[in-house]
């Protein structure tokens, strides 16, 4: 389907833009605006997405013991990540409990994906939008700026001046980009000693893992993983100075992208020590995870219980292409403690696709509205990209405490070994004041070192199993013909649960929520925007280039610092129709151009 962008023909000088697709693996995503150039600044925004999935539709009848084989298939970037939490799901209504070996080396692959993931996106992705190519077509008074400008921490990365580590940035031909590809692979190959295969894990299990564990497995992760923490300890400074440099050159630059403090986090890897994996205990478990579960409002903790993070999440349609399923079966009434299941929660859920065309007065997207009610208000809340919710909960929490990292109530603070070339190296992050584009990007340069900390903990532990003979990797389990499952964890752009519920030995009911509908999600059933549509409106314009040469790239650092996935081109079309410009363009140059 091709937009038409044009004047917003209403009198009000408006000017209607779209980048439409921005394609993604879990949909299409689509970014429609009415931006005032006057004002500088986005009046309205709008998220689509034009593909529907229906897992939840073809998961039920299934063997519960395929779902992890079956959900992983959702993403080709995440799949471990789904197949991780659905193997949670089924831990707990298996009631099975795996050896702690197995879960330090699931620990370990999940931390090799956020490394893995994380890099490739910072650097060859959404580093783009801060390259010396793009800025100079957009703001060539920032380039001449950065030219003049000392890289403050120079000594620790290597780049004389701000405007070198844009150029370092530049597609194919920048230093650094070409580096981080080359992390990428090792880190891929960190996984795959841990899960057999990246991205759809061949070795992973209900009960556990089907690995074998030996002194020489650890020893090849960990040579890598050292190599790993020698490269973030340029990377966190590199990436500071170029972040704090935005701010410097566009006074007003924190409202790019800004919206209210509405994050979530549900943790992520357990700490086999506590996790049992049952109902009742999961608030207990969940605290002792090495990524603390949290809601986050206006900068204070809500929660950080998983029992009622779990019994808080409501599914509305609003504004999606669905029916709804009021007057349906409930399947869950009530938890296993005794607490009462909400209707419109994912074990009640109904996935009734209602295709229509797309009408922005009312039904525009696949996308459903997954909102946390707080017992007053149905909170939209955001991942902020995965990392920043993931920082600011722990941090908040201050339960973490390991040789590498220790959660202060205020911040996080991440000590990374001695290396082959570097001393040891002590990072801090500290909650910001906003929850921006800017902080998104620098929160993942941080929960880069955060994983790799938490991992070398990980390394540590299963090795000490290893040499103590306890080896087991797999314990096993019998399927109940009715059973009921949650699984939470934190997948690479934030939260992702499994809610599945067993009749007769079958999956009567599944559903995935990974983190794309809560970003992704559109105006809910109250009027409320999704977290994309309520960075962007409102975004102010610092771009340099009259309405005739616009590039979006404001409007495009805000939408990718939630990391949507992978975006691989976007199309800009401007006034009355008339393409301005149209370009497919590799993976990683998204926005180049237009």
């Amino acid at each position: 389907m091709t937009p038409k962008t044009k004047a917003a023909g209403d009198g009000s000088g408006l000017v209607e833009m779209a980048w439409d697709p921005i394609t993604r693996i879990v949909g299409s995503l689509g970014i429609h605006t009415k931006i005032d150039f006057k004002q500088k600044r986005v009046a309205e925004c709008y998220s689509t997405s034009s593909v529907f999935r229906g897992y939840s539709v073809f998961m039920r009848g299934k063997d519960p013991r395929d779902a992890h084989f079956i959900t992983s298939r959702i993403c080709g970037i995440c799949g471990d990540n789904h197949a991780t939490c659905s193997v949670y799901a089924q831990n707990m209504a298996y009631g099975v409990k795996p050896p702690h070996l197995a879960e330090w080396i699931i620990n370990l692959g999940e931390s090799a994906e956020y490394m893995f993931d994380h890099n490739i996106f910072q650097e060859n992705l959404v580093g783009v939008d801060y390259c010396e190519k793009m800025v100079r077509e957009t703001n060539p008074g920032v380039l001449d700026l950065a030219e003049r400008t000392p890289a403050p921490h120079a000594g620790e990365h290597g780049f004389k001046t701000i405007a070198d580590i844009m150029r370092s940035l530049n597609p194919i031909e920048g230093e650094f980009y070409r580096e981080a590809l080359q992390v990428s692979r090792y880190t891929r190959e960190m996984f795959c000693l841990m899960e057999g295969r990246h991205v759809h894990p061949s070795t992973l299990y209900p009960g556990g893992v089907g690995t074998i564990a030996s002194v020489q497995l650890f020893t090849d992760y960990m040579s890598r993983l050292m190599r790993y923490c020698e490269f973030m300890k340029r990377v966190v400074p590199l990436h500071d100075d170029l972040f704090d440099f935005f701010y410097e050159a566009l006074p007003g630059y924190e409202e790019v992208g800004r919206r209210r403090v509405l994050l979530g986090c549900w943790g992520a890897l357990n700490d086999p020590e506590y996790c049992d994996f049952t109902y009742a205990n999961m608030t207990d478990w969940g605290r002792k995870m090495f990524v603390t579960p949290g809601v986050v409002v206006d900068g204070k903790l809500v929660t950080n219980d998983l029992t009622e993070i779990n019994l808080g999440i409501r599914i509305l349609l609003g504004s999606s292409y669905y029916d709804d399923w009021q007057g349906q079966e409930q399947f869950v009434t009530h938890d296993p403690l005794g607490n009462p299941v909400d209707p419109r929660h994912p074990w009640n859920q109904h996935t009734i696709p209602a295709p229509q065309k797309r009408n922005f007065d009312d039904k525009y997207s696949w996308v459903m509205s997954p909102r946390w009610f707080d017992g007053k208000d149905h909170l939209a809340l955001d991942t902020g990209g995965g990392p920043i919710a993931r920082l600011w909960s722990t941090a908040l929490s201050g339960l973490v405490h390991t040789d590498y990292v220790q959660a202060t109530g205020h911040s996080v603070v991440i000590t990374l070994p001695r290396t082959m070339t570097k001393p040891e190296t002590r990072f801090e992050w500290k909650i910001p004041k906003w929850s921006n584009a800017l902080e998104r990007n620098r929160a993942r340069t941080y929960f880069q070192a955060y994983a790799a900390a938490i991992a070398l903990h990980c390394a540590e532990k299963g090795l000490a199993e290893v040499r103590a003979g306890r080896t087991q990797t797999w314990e096993k389990f019998e399927v109940p013909d009715e059973g009921l499952g949650v699984g939470f964890t934190e997948a690479v752009r934030g939260v992702l649960s499994h809610h599945m519920v067993i009749r007769d030995g079958k999956i009567a009911n599944y559903h995935p929520y990974p983190p794309t509908p809560w970003n992704a999600s559109t105006r809910d059933t109250f009027g409320t925007p999704g977290p994309y549509e309520d960075a962007v409106q409102n975004t102010p314009i610092f771009e340099e280039n009259t309405p005739e040469n616009f590039k979006g790239i404001d409007i495009m650092r805000a939408v990718r610092s939630f990391d949507p996935c992978l975006p691989c081109g976007v199309h800009m079309y401007v006034g009355g129709g008339k393409t301005v410009k149209t370009m497919h363009v590799p993976t990683g140059l998204s926005g180049l151009g237009g």
